[in-house]
């Protein structure tokens, strides 16, 4: 290997994008939506206990007027603005509820509701904002700059956006790939779980495929550039993200896909108690009367709360419970989940490797304890992933490791040291048996291999050159996946499907471990992106379950996207719908049962709210409906429907999602 690959860099290829500066998160008082909705709060709560304790007109209606202006002006502006666009918003309606309230005495009735749709508007504003800079940060796992050959053999820190297809570049230990390419020669330990969600870092050699952003180990590697900056695996990741965003069918909650007809149909008709009665020659006044009181008893105050406050009251109940729905719209969405795609690393395992099989050699004079005590203390000093899960194993057993001297690492071989006078090797069995043909190197090429068909990563121990034993290492299953698993096709009428990076034969050993049957293993985002439209393509309601940053794309795509909360990179967090904050798998079926029942209560209460404006509606049109009677059976179906959906947050509705 060139010199060049191991001599020291004067400047590292890893700096941060913007002169070093990381991304942030947007603030929330940074959003004017939130600056708004936050005034008309505390004006609110400045107001109402004034109001509360009789104190006069004068000291608590300015603060109402205050709240009024300040959370009303921009919904009511958008609400005009889409006025001009022959579009009867639901907002403008609200606004002109609230004033109308504010008209016949109930002043507190419209400043609530003004300040619950400013709140509304401006956690909207969050997401979007929030979302916008998890992408943002996303491209901060690409690095800014690269090492570049010249033609003259120099090597050149250039921008990585200047990087062109056939160009030669060196990545040097600890180190971020810089761009899509081709292992030239050099070998290392790559992780590149960014990409395709492996748990273990994945060893490249020359003729190995490399992605921009991935992180290289203790190896160092020179690179073909097979691809531009803008055409790279994370690139196109960033761009499915986004594209995902911009083109999902904007969604509603249930009485929204109505509001148009509703509220065009409620003016037309209040305008039609007013003027027809009073073409026929009734006195103005009553007339005015009849049309104030119907537009009352006719708005859609009940039906909204109808919606809200099982849908609010189910995200609450989730809250307690380690889940967090982002919003009502995915809470009622939930509810239409009937195929669900699972991401394997990190979501229904752990994502962290661990020691499975202890299996000493026959004739080798040790036992589980003394091998695995001997590859512990070898593989001490290293930092690599599977040296850590067998140093942690050893720790769980209580074992002593003793002094390790001369310790050496081989990127894609293995780790070497002396131990107590005797010279150990622990690293890939098919490296260290390759020119070994005794009856032990068999037996243990023999005993790797089974462990390998069955999934799991096998490192072999020798002593001195001769093979001792073996160790088995895999990512460990979530205590409750299988549970899960089965939850899930009950709820869903299938078995949910396994989508994931991760090599197949692993992938399907933990899928036959939980019960599923349909296993797409080796995928790259994009292809778990069309794995999602596949399903959606079918009329199916997809939810896509995952941690990672390969995950996103799938998450933003799907119907729902839920995100395991622990380990979840910020742009799986940020882009997914809802996140399981405790990474309790057996959350996701609990939530989605909760969400078909709240589903069931705005049904009922719908019921309810016709029932009630259907009677006072007829009463008003048919005899002479008393304003205050009219405006006590309006509050009193609001009362009732509000109550009813508030028995989600009863800690019983949690247990009966969870059975």
């Amino acid at each position: 290997m060139p010199s060049t690959l191991t001599a020291p860099s004067t400047e590292r290829a890893v700096a941060p994008r913007d002169g070093g500066a990381s991304w942030r998160r947007t603030r929330v008082f940074a959003l004017p939506e939130a600056r708004w909705a936050a005034a008309a709060t505390v004006l609110f709560l400045l107001a109402l206990p004034l109001q509360l304790t009789g104190a006069p007109a004068w000291a608590w209606g300015p603060l109402y007027a205050l709240a009024y202006a300040t959370g009303g002006w921009e919904p009511g502006w958008a609400g005009l603005q889409a006025l001009k666009k022959k579009t009867l918003d639901v907002d403008l309606l609200m606004i002109v509820a609230a004033l109308g309230a504010a008209a016949i005495g109930q002043v507190m009735d419209g400043a609530l509701l003004i300040v619950i749709f400013a709140t509304s508007g401006a956690l909207e504003a969050l997401a979007t904002a929030r979302t916008a800079d998890s992408v943002r940060g996303l491209l901060d796992l690409a690095p800014a700059k690269a090492t570049r050959f010249d033609a003259d053999g120099s090597e050149v820190i250039v921008p990585v956006e200047e990087l062109e297809v056939g160009d030669i570049i060196v990545v040097r230990p600890g180190e971020r790939v810089g761009a899509d390419g081709r292992v030239l020669d050099g070998a290392s330990d790559v992780d590149q779980a960014t990409i395709t969600g492996e748990p273990l870092p994945v060893t490249k050699e020359a003729g190995d495929e490399v992605f921009a952003g991935t992180l290289n180990g203790t190896g160092a590697l020179r690179v073909r550039v097979e691809r531009d900056a803008s055409d790279t695996v994370i690139a196109r990741i960033v761009r499915m993200v986004e594209e995902a965003s911009e083109t999902k069918a904007p969604t509603q909650l249930f009485i929204e896909k109505v509001e148009q007809r509703y509220s065009l149909g409620m003016v037309a008709a209040t305008l039609a108690v007013f003027l027809v009665p009073l073409a026929i020659g009734t006195d103005i006044t009553h007339s005015l009367l009849r049309a104030m009181t119907f537009m009352i008893v006719a708005s859609p105050c009940a039906v909204v709360l109808a919606t809200m406050p099982p849908l609010l009251s189910a995200i609450a109940n989730a809250g307690r419970h380690g889940v967090l729905v982002k919003s009502a719209v995915v809470m009622e969405r939930l509810g239409q989940v009937d195929a669900v795609a699972l991401d394997k690393t990190g979501t229904l395992t752990e994502g962290t490797p661990r020691v499975t099989d202890i299996r000493p050699l026959a004739g080798s004079g040790l036992n589980e304890g003394e091998l695995l005590t001997l590859a512990a203390a070898a593989e001490h000093p290293s930092e690599h992933p599977l040296a850590r899960a067998v140093v942690d194993a050893a720790r769980e057993r209580g074992l002593d490791l003793p002094v390790t001297d001369d310790f050496d690492s081989t990127p894609g071989v293995g780790v070497s040291a002396s131990v107590d006078g005797r010279a150990i090797v622990v690293g890939a069995p098919a490296r260290l048996l390759k020119r070994s043909s005794d009856a032990r190197s068999v037996r243990a090429a023999i005993a790797a291999r089974e462990l390998e068909d069955s999934g799991r990563t096998a490192v072999l121990v020798t002593v001195d050159g001769t093979p001792m034993g073996l160790l088995a290492i895999a990512d460990r299953l979530r205590p409750d996946a299988t549970a899960t698993v089965a939850s899930l096709a009950s709820l869903t009428g299938t078995a949910p499907m396994l989508l994931t990076g991760d090599n197949a034969r692993a992938a399907t050993r933990l899928a036959d471990e939980v019960g599923i049957d349909d296993v797409r293993a080796g995928l790259l985002p994009q292809h778990k992106v069309d794995a999602v439209k596949e399903l959606e393509h079918a009329g199916r309601g997809v939810m896509v379950v995952g941690d990672g940053v390969n995950d996103a794309p799938a998450l933003a795509a799907a119907h729902i996207g839920v995100a395991m909360g622990r380990a979840g990179s910020d742009l799986a967090l940020e882009t997914a719908d809802a996140v399981i904050v405790r990474d309790e798998l057996l959350t996701v079926p609990a939530v989605i049962a909760l969400s078909r029942r709240a589903r069931r209560l705005v049904m009922e209460n719908l019921i309810i709210a016709g029932v009630f404006i259907a009677g006072l509606v007829a009463w008003d049109l048919i005899g002479t409906l008393p304003l205050p009677l009219g405006v006590a059976g309006h509050e009193g179906s609001t009362v009732i429907v509000g109550l009813n959906g508030l028995r989600l947050l009863r800690e019983t509705a949690w247990k009966r999602a969870v059975q």
